[in-house]
């Protein structure tokens, strides 16, 4: 099985956490690639974070939760796998 790891990105300088504030695709929901898949906020942006690949999401992290920039939130298994 293909699996692509979601991450927290990086999205300023100084950024070293982020708040996930709620999932846009439901635990083993289909995704496109580019598709909005969770909403994360910072200190200066809330933004829709876009999904890596297509697939089937596998949520690890909680919403309404603080993370890390680089922590572990979702696998998606890639079509086909």
């Amino acid at each position: 099985m293909s699996k692509v790891e979601v991450r927290i990105p990086k999205l300023g300088m100084s950024m070293q956490e982020g708040h996930l504030v709620e999932f846009l695709v439901p635990e083993g929901g289909r995704v496109e690639a580019e598709a909005p898949l969770y909403v994360l906020d910072t200190d200066k942006v809330e933004q829709e974070i876009p999904a890596p690949s297509a697939g089937t999401v596998h949520w690890i992290a909680e919403p309404e939760t603080d993370y890390e920039v680089g922590a572990l939130v979702a696998e998606i298994t890639a079509d086909g796998s």
